[in-house]
């Protein structure tokens, strides 16, 4: 019988991530080997090995220098935007600059110093999901549709896409994560006319705003709208940035100062920010913060709200944005459905509440909603659905516009941002000088003017045009965005006979070809290492245990009675060898094979003698059996005479 074949649905978060399965005809949620139904998206780097998800996020106060997070809000972006230059401020880890204004993560790896791109550090979280799901389902997991937020530009998304390829998938669609979080709300509800949904996901680093028209399985995007460095994070940073004011006035240090007591202050802020959605009071309590000083504070719902406003109002402007664009009223929204967990903060439910007169729909699990969708996704595209999964249909839009720099500097927009996905469009150009032989085609996204303040995606040549007067060559541009929003750009003159030219946008910040093959090449590696590490952390534990068995056994009644005084010294020293061993953390394989034969061979023999001196006892204690017979003979025929039935009552005949 052929091994079953998955296609995994992968929301690859900012703080989590998290994967789902079509199974047994619908979506499974697949726990991490921790029984955990997210996973954080943390990469974190020591002298012995890699760790990614939960062992990372573990570790990250001891090891803030070399522990990454947030690397989502780094892809696809140049190390000079301001939004980064502002990351860097509130992250422990080094992100340096290299070539081409690409921003890396610098981190020292077995004694080396080390650059990651972004696409491979989330490689390794991708990989982790993928591993988790192998172990979940008990087959190799070779495809995926990965989501992302709705407001990712085309470098985002190619970038986000390179990160699947590197960690071993096959990126089937790369899936807005709100249009992932209506499939999974709309699936199995039963309407009996079209609804006007309009999404709100608030997640650890993005914000995204989209509304749909639900309607018989058709899940079709009006408008979509966001922010891709607004979420519960900017929350946690006001918060830590607060409390380590209030500590340096109290106690004169500066906690920014020191990265493992601000990791340490972070994560307490971050279980403050949660407890402040059930309470209206929280508490935080950190012993021995800096310098041996304990510190404890308290904050108020009321004050928390007061601190975040800014944020909380900025979580309003997408969303007047996205009623502009699709041309609705507020009362025109039927359900107004919250995905992600920054939702869960109660001011954020009662603006909606205000701002729409309805109270929001929390039917689907913010966390979870996302995954759950693009699983669905997944199995649509392979042909695994059933039931009404199969029967969906998805239209989504392009956020922004895309376009080509015309004469003077100007934009001019041949796929108008909300356009339904995929698409095709051409406009036809041509020449600004007398017998001009080549054209250069810039390709900009964005809703300026001029292309100067959009962003650049790339550029290329178009040659061998015919010698013509300036404005008579008839230069076609073509552009096609596929289903997940990644665009091809070609252009030909259409009077000549040559075959024009055409790319796969490929600005100058993203990968090669090259560089693509260089970190699957060191993804296997990684992978390797990882499976090797696993190995030896087997191994050794497995002698720890073998040694402690031992210890233990020649305690026993038995064993302490047969045992000579050499025997027992013989085990000791070689229980206490094989601990001392284990507890030096040896990482080479073959020495801790080594110590397990060692031991082994010390242990078989003495046990062996044991064993056997135990069976020869117990052999001896118990009498012969025809003498069993004969003691027990007249016994066993009274035991096979039938009983007659006895009655309670004495007096019954």
């Amino acid at each position: 019988m052929a091994a079953e074949k998955y296609a995994i649905g992968i929301d690859l978060g900012t703080t989590f991530s998290c994967a789902g399965v079509w199974k047994n005809d619908r979506v499974e949620i697949i726990p991490n080997d921790m029984g955990e139904r997210t996973t954080p998206s943390y990469a974190a780097f020591t002298p012995e090995e890699k760790l990614v998800g939960r062992a990372a996020y573990n570790q990250c106060a001891a090891n803030p220098t070399n522990t990454v997070f947030s690397v989502k809000r780094l892809i696809g972006r140049h190390f000079s935007e301001e939004v980064v230059q502002k990351d860097l401020q509130q992250w422990p880890f080094t992100v340096v600059q290299k070539g081409q204004d690409r921003p890396a993560v610098q981190v020292t790896f077995k004694g080396e110093t080390k650059d990651f791109y972004p696409e491979e550090i989330s490689a390794m979280i991708l990989q982790k999901m993928k591993v988790i799901s192998e172990d979940y389902l008990g087959c190799e997991v070779k495809e995926a549709v990965v989501t992302v937020p709705a407001y990712f530009n085309d470098a985002q998304r190619l970038a986000t896409k390179n990160a699947g390829e590197i960690a071993g998938l096959k990126v089937l669609r790369v899936v807005n994560e709100p249009t992932a979080a209506a499939m999974a709300y709309g699936l199995e509800k039963k309407m009996n006319k079209e609804q006007k949904v309009l999404i709100f996901d608030f997640g650890g680093g993005t914000l995204d705003c989209t509304v749909l028209s639900l309607d018989e399985g058709i899940f079709e995007v009006k408008a979509t709208s966001g922010d891709t460095h607004l979420g519960g994070e900017d929350i946690d940073n006001i918060l830590t940035r607060f409390f380590a004011q209030e500590f340096k006035r109290k106690h004169k240090f500066d906690l920014f100062q020191n990265q493992r007591a601000l990791r340490r202050l972070r994560t307490a802020c971050e279980r403050m920010k949660r407890n402040l959605s059930t309470a209206s009071t929280a508490d935080i309590q950190i012993d021995a913060l800096y310098e041996g000083i304990d510190f404890q504070s308290k904050m108020t719902r009321a004050r928390f709200e007061e601190l975040c406003g800014d944020i909380f109002k900025r979580c309003f402007m997408p969303v007047e944005q996205v009623l502009r664009d699709g041309g609705f009223q507020k009362h025109e929204i039927d359900e107004i459905v919250l995905v992600g967990g920054s939702t869960r903060i109660p001011k954020l439910q009662s603006m909606m509440r205000d701002y729409f007169g309805k109270e929001p729909n929390k039917s689907i699990h913010p966390d979870e909603a996302v995954a759950y969708g693009a699983a669905i996704q997944a199995a649509i595209i392979t042909g695994q659905a059933t039931g009404a999964a199969a029967e969906c249909l998805l239209l989504d839009v392009t956020p922004l516009s895309l376009g080509v720099e015309s004469v003077g500097g100007v934009m001019a927009v041949l796929v108008p941002r909300n356009s339904t996905i995929p698409s095709e469009a051409k406009k036809t150009f041509s020449t600004n000088r007398d017998n001009q032989s080549e054209v250069t085609i810039k390709v900009y996204e964005g809703e300026r003017h001029k292309v100067a303040d959009n962003s650049f995606l790339g550029e290329f040549k178009l040659d061998n045009i015919p010698p013509m007067p300036r404005a008579k060559p008839k230069i076609e541009v073509s552009f096609a965005l596929d289903a997940s929003g990644i665009l091809t750009v070609s252009a030909k003159e259409l009077s000549s006979t040559s075959g024009g030219n055409s790319i796969t946008i490929t600005s100058k910040d993203r990968l090669s070809e090259a560089e693509i093959k260089r970190m699957l090449a060191m993804a296997d590696e990684f992978a390797e290492m990882d499976k090797l590490a696993k190995e030896v952390l087997e191994w050794r534990n497995g002698l720890e245990t073998y040694a402690f068995n031992i210890k233990n056994k020649i305690e026993e009644k038995e064993v302490k009675e047969l045992i000579t005084d050499d025997e027992r010294k013989r085990l000791e020293e070689a229980v206490a060898n094989a601990l001392d061993f284990v507890d030096e953390g040896s990482n080479n394989l073959d020495e801790i094979k080594a110590k397990q034969k060692e031991i082994e061979a010390v242990n078989n023999g003495i046990m062996a003698r044991i064993y056997n001196a135990i069976s020869e006892k117990r052999a001896n204690e118990e009498p012969p059996m025809s003498q069993q017979q004969g003691e027990g003979g007249e016994q066993q025929q009274q035991q096979q005479q039938p009983q007659q039935p006895t009655y309670e009552n004495d007096d019954i005949d």
